[in-house]
């Protein structure tokens, strides 16, 4: 039986299109039966080994890739649920300045799952034609955060030439980099105007909800600039209501702003949250740590305090 190795690229209702690194045909195939019963799911971003039921002379002479399945699962370099992507090197957390209104506890979280499984991140803030100074006012929390920031306007193309650039640069590395946003936050929209052949279907924001409609019903992986961008579904707070990947000790290593206060508190087992000598929180009087941000950190401490050992994974 013949085995090649490949990325999947997409993945709906068991049936799944991936890229084989040999000659980058695509292909589509299910995959085999014993991951469901080991609890395994495979995930747009993964490496896998696709097993063919004829050797590849009978598939050339045939014009056709055969029965295809994935056989295994390569190592993954990450994981996450929300959205559901394996081995990311980059995601640009988008966010709308109005329409909808931003959630930053969201963006926050998000941004913690990112500095947990070691992924990088940058904000994208658009629709910044709808409120300016509001959107200046995001960028700061994030850029003082030591996040790479962009303010964009699809509407009046601005801001778009330097993430443009950037995009370009992380994906020229070769990475795997996808956007993540609320519904509604114009994330499809970005992504059709930095890559026009894409096409990604868009919706309108309902004036009742403020809740876009979902555009993107799957998670694709495009092939870009020498790498990979990712589409998603949105995210939304809902989406993190079993925030339990990891420990409460290991959330102030999430907030990269924190890093340079860690150890040097009064207490050793110092929450970071209300103690006196608290390194974070005299960096917080400084005004050099957001106050948005450490009211993310105390939100997400007390869900992850809560949290019992049974509960971990």
């Amino acid at each position: 039986m013949d085995k090649l190795n490949g990325i999947l690229t997409e993945g709906v209702g068991g049936l799944y299109r991936v890229r084989l690194d040999e000659g980058g045909e695509y292909i589509s195939c299910r995959a085999r039966g014993a991951f469901r019963h080991e609890g395994i799911t495979p995930l747009v971003g993964d490496r896998v080994s696709v097993a063919f039921s004829e050797p590849a002379e009978e598939r050339k002479e045939r014009g056709r890739s055969s029965d295809a399945v994935v056989d295994a699962i390569l190592e993954r370099k990450n994981s996450l649920i929300r959205p559901p992507l394996a081995n990311l090197d980059l995601l640009f957390v988008t966010l709308a300045v109005r329409h909808p209104e931003p959630s930053l506890p969201t963006v926050d979280k998000l941004l913690s799952i990112c500095e947990y499984n070691s992924i990088d991140a940058a904000v994208v803030i658009g629709k910044s034609e709808l409120d300016p100074a509001r959107a200046d006012e995001i960028a700061g929390i994030y850029r003082l955060a030591g996040y790479s920031v962009f303010t964009v306007s699809c509407f009046e193309k601005s801001g778009i030439a330097e993430l443009d650039r950037f995009v370009g640069e992380e994906l020229g590395k070769g990475r795997i980099a996808a956007f993540a946003g609320a519904s509604g936050a114009g994330k499809s929209t970005l992504i059709n105007t930095l890559f026009p052949n894409f096409g990604l279907e868009t919706g309108e924001v309902s004036k009742k909800t403020e809740r876009g409609r979902h555009t993107t019903r799957s998670v694709r992986l495009f092939e870009a600039r020498g790498g990979y961008i990712a589409d998603t579904p949105g995210f939304s707070m809902l989406d993190f209501a079993r925030f339990d990947f990891f420990g409460k000790e290991d959330l102030p290593l999430t907030f990269r702003e924190f890093s340079d206060c860690i150890g040097k508190c009064r207490y050793t087992k110092c929450t970071h949250t209300k103690e006196e000598g608290c390194a974070v929180l005299r960096k917080l009087q400084e005004g050099k740590i957001a106050p948005s941000r450490h009211e993310s950190f105390k939100e997400l401490y007390g869900i992850l305090k809560d949290k019992h050992d049974w509960s971990q994974k």
